[in-house]
C-alpha cells in the first residue's frame, strides 16, 4: 500500500486551500480607515459630552450663589435691571 493514494492527495489539497481562505480572511477583516476615523470620531464626541456633564456637575456643587460666573456668562443678577443697580427697596409709604 502506498502513501500517495487519491484520497490522501484530495485532502491534502483540501487542506491546503482551507488554510489559505483561513490567511486571506483574516487579512480582509481589517478595518478600513473610514472605521477608525468614525470610532475616534464617536469617542472624542462622547469624551465632550461627559466634560459637559461634569462641568455642569460641578457648577451645581459650587452653588448658585456665585454672581460671578453668572454674569462673566452674560446672565443679569437681580440686581441689575436695565443698566441700573438697586440697592434696596423702596419702603411703601404709611396710610
Amino acid at each position: 500500500m502506498s502513501f500517495y493514494n487519491r484520497r490522501n492527495a484530495a485532502v491534502g489539497y483540501l487542506t491546503l486551500k482551507a488554510m489559505q481562505r483561513a490567511i486571506e480572511n483574516k487579512r480582509r477583516k481589517r478595518r478600513s480607515g473610514m472605521k477608525v476615523a468614525a470610532y475616534v470620531g464617536l469617542g472624542l464626541v462622547s469624551a465632550g459630552i461627559l466634560a459637559a456633564a461634569l462641568a455642569i456637575a460641578l457648577r451645581r456643587r459650587q452653588g448658585e450663589g456665585d454672581g460671578e460666573v453668572e454674569e462673566a456668562a452674560g446672565f443679569e443678577s437681580d440686581a441689575e435691571i436695565v443698566g441700573e443697580y438697586v440697592t434696596a427697596p423702596e419702603p411703601v409709604p404709611a396710610t
